[in-house]
């Protein structure tokens, strides 16, 4: 099983311990058999964030960030928050005793499915970004944020910034002079370029321009939800011409309610339009999100896939297999061409 979004490291909890609240801890992931967890960093949200129309003018992060006593590098720097949140996770990794493992190349993946395939209970965790307001306006950042070991990047979270315009920004541009440099500098170092919460106009920017698979890592369908940030149609096709992956998430916004069963008939409709080879699960866990149940539970979510008629092979793919597949390929550097 992989998931590819959880906000688990905005909060001040301690992932090897089960928590009460929230929904993502190691103790929770080893009894959800979750295999790979994607952390994400949210480094700046938007004060009445909304998803019709909200200004990078103001920021939530900055007072939760002083509150919870990170290091004073952390209040004033977008990057600086990015950064912590690695060094919180690398810190889990190093006092998990084996049972967290860093992924940041295809040979980590390897490792981790040989330790699972011996019944060693192994989670591995991957880096991941949530807009790249975090480059502060210098590409140069994203070579200092993939050194702390992020392999995944959405290029804009809930406003417009410097790199793409957002589905939920005031003027919900394409990309910017910087985002068509970033997207490239990206499949070059090998992160996978996230088109959630994205503008139509940011989508179409980078299917355009894409060499590698893209991935939409949590939301859902407009097909069956048709709410703003879920994907069109022509967006499943585009991106699935890429090869990439749509995460599937489990909170009302994505699906529309938060039954399995919902998520289950997105998933249907993935499938059924471009191939099941293209469906995956993005949970968008301890992002302000109301679910139905935690990350230890996702029984529920293989249980609904089998009422759905999904055979055993679908289910395989759906749950991990195909988000492996993109992975695996997505954090391979390429060879930078010649300039």
């Amino acid at each position: 099983i992989v998931d590819l979004h959880s906000d688990t490291l905005l909060w001040q909890r301690d992932m090897l311990d089960r928590a009460e609240r929230g929904h993502v801890d190691l103790p929770r992931l080893e009894e959800g058999n979750v295999a790979l967890q994607i952390f994400s960093s949210v480094t700046k949200t938007p004060k009445g964030q909304n998803y019709d129309a909200n200004s990078g003018d103001t920021d939530n992060i900055t007072l939760l960030t002083v509150a919870q006593l990170q290091p004073p590098r952390t209040w004033t720097s977008l990057l600086e928050r990015s950064l912590w949140h690695a060094e919180k996770l690398h810190r889990a990794v190093a006092k998990a005793d084996g049972k967290l493992i860093d992924i940041t190349d295809p040979a980590d993946i390897d490792v981790l499915l040989a330790a699972r395939r011996g019944n060693q209970l192994k989670t591995g965790a991957l880096l991941s970004i949530e807009g790249l307001q975090d480059l502060e306006g210098d590409i140069r950042n994203l070579n200092r944020l993939h050194e702390a070991g992020f392999r995944m990047a959405g290029l804009a979270h809930f406003f417009d910034n410097d790199v793409a315009g957002s589905m939920h920004g005031t003027r919900k541009y394409g990309l910017t002079w910087l985002g068509r440099e970033v997207v490239p500098r990206m499949e070059e170092l090998g992160m996978i370029v996230d088109i959630a919460h994205c503008s139509h106009a940011c989508v179409a920017d980078i299917l355009k321009m894409a060499r590698r698979p893209v991935v939409s890592s949590h939301g859902g369908v407009q097909a069956t939800c048709k709410v703003n940030r879920n994907l069109t149609d022509d967006e499943i096709r585009g991106l699935a011409a890429t090869g990439g992956v749509i995460g599937i998430g489990y909170w009302d916004a994505a699906v529309c309610d938060t039954s399995p069963a919902s998520v289950a008939r997105a998933m249907k409709h993935v499938r059924d339009l471009v191939g099941i080879q293209y469906v995956a699960l993005g949970s968008d866990y301890d992002g302000a999100t109301t679910v139905r149940f935690d990350t230890s539970k996702l029984v529920q979510v293989t249980q609904a896939l089998l009422d759905a008629g999904f055979s055993d092979d679908d289910i395989r793919a759906a749950m991990g297999g195909n988000a492996l597949r993109v992975i695996r390929a997505g954090i391979v550097p390429l060879t930078p061409p010649a300039r």
